[in-house]
């Protein structure tokens, strides 16, 4: 989805920002393209002084696709109403001091967001600041689960009641159809169907409506010292089944989805996860066992389409291969969890 943005026309309207912002003594040195743990055309910049080279700010400039219909998870100056209600609200979001809806500044919309202290918790392989043992990782996991029910708990009819409505749970099962179908290996293609043929015979009712973050996990949230500092990249954001981001946090959370080559580093397990989440939300949730296959479901389907535009050359990016691993694994869990 997201299109190449010349660098040095994003420099000079980088430079234009600073000076109508902070004066003709600031600049901006460089930027840097955002790579884990951001997804689309975000970057990172800072403006310093010219005088004494001084930081004067710091922040992360998520940008619209150009030429894209404005709508959903590519109507990007949305997000800056939502991230400043949430911030208002008392949860770990970045602020927004800066946004458009117009293509003045950089030919496109923007927000801009200031710039969180931490680093993302890549679930598969994170980075090397980050200790892999179970002490050092478990309150990762914790903090993610608990933040999560503070997030549910977000007054969204009081701050989102104009945005588009839930999508019923079929259409939650049926708008990946087309993306399964790019699976290149048949065996995997076929399992895959079976287990989106289930989840349509299954579909439960009576889950929490409210806002989700749509790719909620360790891997989008900021930590600190083992601390949660921001939950980040809400392009996927939507209102809907609340139960959506928790059975997508738990399958992630799972080793039996996984391969030992690539496996999620997550010494709490599914259940732990719920239990933590429920504790902390006051109540208790129904129907995780679903909510876990469809999100093994649709992980599994991203998966085979990724790895058809790896091997095709139309987006290589060899991550993906052990993903095709893994989807075997991720569809016969599904089924194991339907059937059950």
């Amino acid at each position: 989805m997201a299109t190449k943005i010349d660098r040095t026309q994003l420099l000079a309207a980088l430079q234009q920002f600073a000076a109508a912002n902070y004066g003709p003594d600031s600049y901006v040195p460089d930027v840097q393209t955002m790579e884990s743990g951001h997804a689309g055309l975000t970057f990172g910049f800072e403006i310093t002084s010219r005088t004494d080279n001084r930081r004067l700010d710091r922040f992360i400039l998520r940008l619209a696709p150009p030429g894209v219909t404005r709508k959903g998870n590519t109507d990007v100056y949305r997000q800056a109403r939502l991230l400043k209600a949430l911030r208002a609200g008392g949860l770990p979001v970045p602020n927004v001091p800066y946004s458009s809806p117009g293509e003045e500044l950089f030919g496109t919309p923007y927000i801009m967001m200031e710039w969180l202290p931490g680093r993302t918790f890549f679930i598969w392989d994170p980075d090397p600041a980050f200790e892999r043992t179970a002490a050092a990782v478990t309150p990762i996991w914790r903090e993610c689960a608990v933040a999560l029910a503070d997030l549910h708990r977000f007054d969204w009819r009081r701050h989102l009641a104009d945005w588009d409505p839930p999508r019923p749970l079929a259409e939650e099962i049926t708008r990946w159809d087309k993306i399964l179908d790019k699976t290149p290996d048949p065996k995997t293609l076929s399992a895959g169907r079976n287990v989106r043929d289930r989840l349509l015979a299954t579909v439960p009712s009576g889950a929490p409506i409210g806002l989700i973050h749509g790719d909620y996990q360790p891997g989008n949230a900021l930590y600190q010292d083992g601390r949660l500092t921001g939950i980040i990249d809400w392009e996927l954001a939507s209102i809907g089944e609340q139960t959506l981001d928790l059975g997508w946090l738990m399958m992630l959370a799972d080793p039996v989805n996984w391969n030992d080559d690539w496996r999620t580093i997550a010494p709490l397990g599914p259940e732990a996860l719920q239990a933590i989440y429920e504790q902390r939300i006051g109540v208790p949730v129904r129907n995780t066992a679903w909510y876990r296959a469809l999100a093994g479901y649709r992980l599994g389907a991203i998966s085979g389409m990724n790895v058809h535009l790896h091997r095709t050359g139309r987006r290589p990016d060899p991550i993906w291969e052990h993903f095709a691993l893994a989807a075997p694994n991720l569809f016969s869990h599904a089924e194991a969890l339907l059937t059950e």
